[in-house]
């Protein structure tokens, strides 16, 4: 077969003066096909010389002949090895192929190593490229795309993706919600436990804060916290909250096709891509919060970098022009679920598999619970009774003990190996541990003064007590200290162990405020002071 290299060769030693037979000698080719390059070169030569030169296109067509690479038909050409019967079989593999599409099981399909390795199982005699260059003729024309060009503040794009965390040295699985800009690629995600309507709504209302405005429209694809109902193809009905949330903020919705995640390819592009620069370098965190905080950080950086498909600008210089073709911003959605719960006899209600407790005294009461995206609260007779965290474990119990104070004091053995010792706040389990252990009714009475002021201040109190030794850490003293009936100066040389018990006595003297009665001749103070000694 000639290649454009040897008819190069031939025209060059033809034009050098090299008879036929040599060429054909030189190049290792039959003077026959010689002849005919040297022949077909001269005519076309010929041509160039008689042609019109204002007839621009002929002559560069003519031109373009004298340098192309040799040519075969090979119209006439058949397959020896690919029969009708081989074609029976590759047909009906590629069938079997299309059911399983149609059925969702994309992963089991046979490639071409499959189909031709079962024709050779059949006993076919048939190379590998032959059945690959048959199935390439049977696939159907690749879909055509039309580039889209978006108006200033026009279209908005919302997805959902997954990523793998670490917190506080426990993997999790969380949800990324996305929302990116069609006219500039400019992206805002959250982090959020579940896809859930909450978290669903949260993101919406995070995302237009984050970009200063509204969008005209906002794209998703057949999400079922967005999709509430399939009309007919290619028409859907919104759920009942994504309705509300349009008509509050006034932004139209638009829903992909199935299957077309293209129709939003902005937002579909942005998942991967904000997932790995914010997450593969850095994945392990130590609360939640922190794992948001780093992604908005990352979010910042990525908005700001220049694009030379923006004509060197940035995503957020693009947002700043879309801002002012934008709808004006609304205060905050209200974002809640309402649900009727009945306290158990723990008093908890369980909302999703998790318990949250509430005051003693509604045992058997039914409560109204508004839950939010990361909270909820609990309300009886249209009075706040109770708030918490949501948890978004699986029967999670979650309890402030001060919603156990009057049980505790009627049952104070109850206290040591209680849930609601166990699932307070660390620091308060804390100072059970170190000062109050077997002394229950004293810690119902801390926790009182706790409630009254806050902790913070106990904390201090029993700092400053501590200081003199733990013996001096009682629920009068801390009371004391905390209200402030008398002002202290706890300063005291630590090398020196009489200051500290003059100090002490000092301090005693003064936090006393109610005395027994003298009993044997002596005052309460000289009996403690002996007690003591």
């Amino acid at each position: 077969m000639i290649n454009l290299n040897k008819k190069r060769k031939i025209l060059l030693l033809y034009r050098q003066g090299y008879n036929k037979s040599e060429i054909s000698r030189e190049v290792s080719v039959a003077r026959k096909t010689v002849r005919k390059y040297i022949n077909e070169y001269e005519e076309k030569l010929e041509q160039l010389g008689a042609m019109d030169h204002n007839n621009e296109e002929q002559l560069n067509a003519l031109i373009e002949s004298l340098s192309e690479p040799p040519k075969y038909d090979t119209s006439n050409r058949s397959c020896l090895k690919l029969t009708e019967e081989v074609k029976a079989v590759i047909n009906s593999c590629l069938e079997e192929n299309d059911e399983k599409l149609k059925n969702h099981n994309r992963k089991q399909l046979m490639k071409v190593v499959d189909i031709h390795e079962l024709l050779i199982e059949q006993g076919y005699d048939i190379g590998y490229t032959t059945v690959n260059n048959y199935v390439k003729t049977q696939k159907k024309a690749k879909e055509a795309y039309i580039k889209q060009i978006y108006p200033l503040g026009e279209t908005l794009e919302y997805d959902w993706g997954e990523v793998k965390l670490e917190i506080a040295g426990v993997a999790k699985r969380f949800q990324m919600a996305l929302m990116t800009t069609a006219a500039g690629s400019c992206h805002f995600a959250m982090l959020y436990h579940n896809q859930k309507m909450e978290s669903f709504l949260d993101s919406h209302i995070k995302g237009l804060n984050y970009f200063g405005g509204v969008f005209k429209e906002i794209v998703y694809d057949n999400m079922k916290v967005a999709v509430g109902r399939f009309v007919s193809k290619g028409k859907n009905e919104p759920t009942e909250d994504l309705f509300k949330l349009s008509m509050y903020y006034g932004f139209d919705y638009r829903f992909c096709n199935a299957r077309r995640g293209n129709e939003k390819g902005h937002v579909e592009r942005g998942i991967e891509f904000v997932r790995r620069k914010a997450f593969a370098k850095k994945y392990k965190f130590n609360t939640f919060e922190e794992a948001n905080t780093h992604l908005l950080k990352v979010l910042e950086d990525l908005n700001r970098r220049q694009r030379h498909w923006l004509d060197n600008k940035s995503p957020w210089d693009i947002l700043t022009q879309e801002q002012q073709h934008m709808i004006s911003l609304k205060p905050d959605y209200v974002i809640a679920k309402k649900l009727e719960c009945r306290v158990d006899k723990y008093s908890t209600i369980t909302v999703e598999q998790n318990r949250y407790s509430v005051p003693e005294y509604l045992v058997g009461k039914f409560v109204e619970v508004i839950v939010y995206s990361n909270k909820l609260k609990v309300n009886y007779k249209h009075e706040s009774v109770a708030h918490h965290n949501r948890s978004f474990g699986h029967f999670d119990w979650t309890m402030d003990i001060n919603h156990y104070l009057n049980t505790i004091k009627k049952k104070p053995g109850s206290l040591k190996n209680s849930a609601a010792i166990q699932c307070s706040e660390r620091r308060i389990q804390e100072i059970y541990n170190t000062y109050y252990t077997g002394k229950p009714k004293d810690f119902v009475v801390l926790l009182e003064i706790i409630k009254e002021k806050d902790l913070e201040s106990v904390e201090s109190a029993i700092e400053e007590l501590t200081q003199l030794g733990s013996r001096h850490v009682t629920t009068e003293n801390i009371n004391n200290l905390v209200h402030q009936v008398s002002a202290v100066n706890i300063e005291h040389n630590k090398d020196s162990d009489d200051e500290i018990k003059k100090r002490s006595w000092e301090l005693l003297d003064k936090l006393t405020i109610k005395f027994l009665e003298p009993e044997n001749g002596r005052s309460n103070i000289e009996q403690t002071r002996l007690t003591v000694c």
